[in-house]
């Protein structure tokens, strides 16, 4: 669990929730060991730049060329993006997909919408939409695991990536979490 800002804490209950033991990750010496990563929800422009600070944003990049599974929510999805726009922020930058910042407005237009996630079996997933992203393209090897009721696509896995733009974490739902562990596992198809 990268734990240098955002809503790493709410994810790391929802592990423990889900039977995991997560590891707060906030420096490279605590990447040693761990079977995957969940970069959270919060500020991205931060976190990118806490990255560098704290010597993780290289070391990250390497892990995830080497094929460790890695989660972004919101903040995260943007980071692990290729493509932002013109935005000059520190990027992660592995995943084919362009992303949209902040695409559905500031926190009063924050929503939460009923979504279909086959993966994740037939009941529905309430996703929290907090000045949520969007992602606005996708390359060949993602496959889109989830859209809204009108089409956009707010989820998406590309091998050992996953990223949402909704948090997870905010609900008592563990479906999205427990894929990411069956991920780790190799379970996860």
């Amino acid at each position: 669990m990268l734990a240098l800002q955002g809503s790493f804490a709410e994810h790391a209950e929802a592990l423990r929730a889900v039977g995991a033991s997560p590891v707060l990750v906030q420096l490279p010496a605590h990447m040693e060991g761990i079977g995957g990563l969940i970069i959270p929800g919060g500020e991205s422009t931060t976190i990118g730049k806490l990255l560098i600070n704290s010597g993780l944003l290289e070391p990250l990049r390497s892990a995830v060329k080497k094929g460790m599974p890695v989660y972004g929510t919101c903040a995260g999805m943007i980071l692990l993006a290729r493509d932002i726009g013109a935005l000059d922020q520190p990027l992660i930058g592995v995943m084919d997909i362009t992303v949209k910042r902040n695409a559905f407005g500031r926190q009063l237009d924050s929503f939460e919408e009923s979504l279909s996630v086959p993966s994740l079996g037939p009941a529905p997933f309430r996703g929290v939409f907090i000045r949520a992203p969007l992602i606005e393209k996708t390359g060949a090897g993602v496959t889109v695991l989830a859209k809204l009721s009108d089409g956009r696509v707010v989820a998406v896995r590309q091998g050992k990536l996953l990223a949402t733009a909704f948090h997870p974490e905010l609900t008592d739902d563990g479906r999205v979490h427990r894929y990411f562990l069956e991920m780790i596992d190799g379970q996860a198809a």
